[in-house]
């Protein structure tokens, strides 16, 4: 039986009308778009118009001008923190959360080595942002606040409105990393009140390698990359055409799908979480019961490894958390950051739905997990004390089981 893919929060596959459309820039119509003498290059400079034109009208961006290009949601996350700080006083702050994507709390790490200052707002135990400490964290060197809109391994969604509101009453630019947000929630920046935001390509079906910064008009970044002033002067280096094309298409793609798809995973989500919950006990929810992504899903199975189980799940491709983590065998930080044991942090899996996942795939997911965390579980003699209702709270993994 072929693998059924349900890791879409790590990457998604590309839509096959986004690489028919990103083919014939590769060979066919292969110009600089920055070379408008001749006809090759204002077909590329009138393809990445478009494809700004696209992603604009996804985000809700009144021009298009205001998306940047970039290789990915990493570099946008880059140029937002360290552009807007960099441009700043020296000793300027930022605030955030402690369970952003590494690409934004490593990118603080580098900050404050730098002498800048990072405050970490308190969220409760769904990962959601404390309004009433975010307000009381800002101080007159705070100049950004950055929040992410929906989190890639509890689909936690952040009331990113109310969090512009409280940036604009402090005359405080905010910015979001909307990389896991993009496709599945209906984003505007004008409505909204952000004034930088993030995408990646690659998580919403289109190429790897190619992602968006939304700026808003006015506002100017230290730029990462200095060349040829390409990108209003904030990121130069000549445009992956082909990418960007795609990302365009990608774009174009998700806004027309989003009133149909978004209720349809969100069903398969409550599907597989009623199923898991029905069928075995000691198991946990992670992130908000409803506030969350229309295709994430993240449980902990108590007493079971969580590796084993992803392995155990043939022919599932499953995940235990973020791909940029997943290498290390720490457990994860986002979920103790919202309070989650070590003891089940080890037990999660994180079900990333997608375009390709059916109510059959839902079915199948339920019983295989029925079947297998019973089985594992078998082994344990913590799982049998549980049971009987001994205390076991006291026990905590041992590192042997790596």
């Amino acid at each position: 039986m072929n693998t059924i893919y349900m890791d879409h929060h790590a990457t998604t596959p590309v839509d096959p009308v986004v690489l028919e459309t990103m083919l014939p820039f590769f060979n066919q119509h292969f110009g600089n778009p920055s070379s408008t003498t001749h006809e090759y290059g204002h077909t590329a400079n009138r393809a990445v118009h478009h494809a700004r034109q696209q992603i604009a009208k996804l985000v809700g961006a009144e021009q298009s001008d205001e998306i940047l290009f970039t290789s990915g949601a990493t570099e946008s996350n880059n140029l937002a923190l360290k552009g807007v700080i960099k441009k700043s006083k020296p000793g300027s702050r930022l605030i955030t959360i402690a369970t952003e994507h590494k690409a934004i709390l490593d990118t603080c790490k580098a900050l404050e080595k730098e002498g800048y200052g990072v405050d970490y707002c308190k969220i409760d135990s769904s990962g959601k942002t404390d309004l009433v400490d975010l307000e009381q964290k800002i101080t007159p060197q705070t100049v950004l606040i950055s929040i992410q809109i929906a989190n890639s391994e509890i689909g936690t969604i952040q009331p990113v409105a109310d969090i512009a509101r409280i940036a604009k009453k402090h005359d405080l630019l905010f910015h979001t990393d909307a990389a896991q947000a993009c496709g599945k929630l209906d984003l505007n920046v004008s409505r909204d009140n952000i004034d930088l935001l993030s995408l990646s390509a690659h998580k919403m079906y289109g190429p790897k390698g190619v992602g968006a910064l939304y700026v808003k008009q006015g506002i100017r970044l230290y730029p990462l990359i200095h060349g040829g002033g390409h990108e209003r002067g904030m990121r130069s280096g000549t445009l992956n055409v082909p990418g960007v094309v795609g990302f365009g298409a990608a774009a174009e793609i998700a806004r027309q799908d989003l009133l149909t798809e978004v209720p349809r995973l969100t069903a398969l989500r409550e599907k597989l979480i009623a199923g898991i919950q029905n069928r075995l006990d000691f198991v946990q929810l992670n992130g908000h019961p409803t506030d969350r992504l229309a295709n994430n899903v993240n449980f902990s199975f108590a007493f079971v490894e969580g590796e084993s189980l992803i392995l155990a799940c043939k022919p599932f491709a499953l995940s235990s958390g973020s791909a940029c983590t997943s290498a290390s065998l720490q457990s994860s930080y986002v979920l103790k950051e919202i309070g989650v044991p070590d003891s089940l942090a080890h037990c999660s899996i994180r079900f990333g739905l997608g375009k390709s996942n059916t109510e059959e795939h839902i079915d199948l997911l339920i019983q295989t997990l029925e079947k297998q965390v019973t089985r594992l579980r078998e082994m344990s003699p913590l799982y049998d004390m549980a049971k009987e209702g001994i205390d076991i709270d006291s026990f905590q993994w041992s590192d042997h089981h790596h």
